[in-house]
């Protein structure tokens, strides 16, 4: 099998058939993490339908197979589809996904008109233009390749020298507007870009998966990073990984066509990212609920043993009995040395227990006084799972929050002090 692959990849088709799709995957990758933050990937999938009709004029301009003049048929076709969707959705009603559907599926209507006229000609047959539906890596010659590089390096290099235009334009249009940049040239540049990738893509890849390669290894990338200049770099590596391993994977398995299998290995490369990527991956989020499971349920037997001895003596016992379901968080919380044995149907806080669960007490009735006082307290900025601690927070608005919860009469009664505790204001040694 090595061997075989050894000799295949000494072969020049083959390795100008890599190169293209690695060049593709890479310069797909990086403009695709910019489509897809700015809300915009199903623009390329239209401007991919749309270059089709460009091919097609283009060949009956021309009346021969030239890769330039297709790619540049196919781009102002992808332009103006692009410009279409964007004064549909500025002057009307229609909203930005329908106006996507209305223009993708004409102009690829029109495509498949043309399609079948010129294969009508006498020269129809010899012009190849199918491949362009589908994809046809393995006829990517010297020639071929050698535009794609060009274009690609191209490409790379204007998103690099304009990368923090880029980048202020994708997440604050109007702060970039207010600092005098030309924030609608720079969007019909970075359209035109996309266009660009977009339409070297279409001979290896073909006008059905072309959007695939723009939106899988940017997403792919996003579940690594949240930093863009990271995400640009890994959706670029992705992609090129992606059009190596297809590559590969096509040029062993005889008959196997390279696009869809570069697809195939962008997805793959995907669900890994989906399912272990350390901060959004499936398996991270199961740990991590797992985890703050666990947490929750034992801070739940605290605060639930403290409210039921609150008021009477940290030395009551509570029976087993009344907390119900919760045997395994109470031997993990006995482990820890919060909880203590008495007897064989009870269990009392020992010290340290108090001190954790009388924490916990605070916390939440302070949450409370901050729900319902939550405008007086908007500059605290609380997170919407409500993870934060409140004996965390400046000491003025923890004041403030104290001296409510005691107007409300919700103070905990039970107050743990250095060596003892505080009982109706009577102090207790422990």
């Amino acid at each position: 099998m090595l061997d075989t692959l050894i000799s295949l990849l000494q072969d020049s088709n083959t390795q100008w058939v890599l190169l293209g799709t690695m060049l593709l995957g890479l310069a797909s990758g990086v403009l695709g993490s910019f489509a897809l933050l700015k809300k915009q990937s199903l623009i390329g999938d239209a401007m991919a339908h749309a270059a089709l009709p460009g091919i097609c004029l283009a060949f009956l301009i021309t009346g021969e197979k030239s890769i330039l003049a297709f790619m540049i048929g196919a781009v102002v076709l992808g332009y103006l589809a692009s410009f279409l969707i964007t004064s549909i959705t500025k002057h009307s009603r229609i909203k930005e996904d329908t106006a996507i559907g209305l223009v993708l599926s004409v102009f690829f209507g029109i495509g498949i008109v043309l399609l079948t006229y010129i294969a009508g000609l006498n020269n129809g047959n010899q012009t190849g233009l199918d491949d362009f539906i589908f994809g046809q890596a393995a006829s990517l010659i010297g020639t071929d390749v050698t535009m794609m590089m060009i274009i690609s390096g191209v490409l790379l290099v204007t998103t690099f020298l304009l990368f923090k235009e880029l980048k202020l334009i994708t997440f604050d249009a109007q702060f970039a507007q207010g600092i005098g940049l030309p924030v609608s040239l720079l969007n019909g540049l970075l359209m035109l870009l996309i266009v660009s990738a977009v339409v070297i893509g279409l001979q290896a890849v073909g006008v059905v998966l072309m959007s695939a390669m723009l939106i899988t290894p940017a997403i792919s990338a996003r579940y690594w990073t949240d930093r863009l200049d990271f995400m640009v770099i890994i959706s670029g590596s992705i992609g090129a990984i992606s059009g190596m391993v297809g590559t590969l994977l096509s040029t062993v398995a005889n008959g196997m066509p390279t696009g869809p299998l570069i697809i195939v290995a962008a997805t793959f490369i995907f669900l890994v990212s989906l399912v272990f990527s350390p901060k959004r991956g499936l398996v991270t989020k199961a740990m991590r609920y797992y985890k703050l499971r666990k947490i929750t349920e034992r801070q739940q037997v605290l605060q639930e043993i403290y409210q039921k001895i609150e008021g009477i003596d940290h030395d009551s016992m509570v029976q087993l009995s009344t907390i119900g379901g919760k045997g395994r968080a109470i031997n993990a919380l006995i482990k820890q040395g919060l909880l203590q044995n008495v007897g064989d149907d009870s269990i009392k806080l020992t010290s340290k227990g108090l001190h954790a669960a009388y924490e916990i007490v605070l916390n939440n009735r302070l949450m409370e006084v901050y729900l319902m006082n939550e405008m007086r307290f908007a500059h605290l900025q609380i997170p919407e799972d409500r993870t934060l601690s409140f004996l965390d927070i400046p000491k003025r608005e923890q004041s403030e929050l104290l001296n409510l919860l005691y107007s409300y009469g919700r103070s905990p009664k039970l107050v743990p002090v250095q060596n003892g505790y505080h009982n109706g204001g009577v102090t207790h040694e422990l």
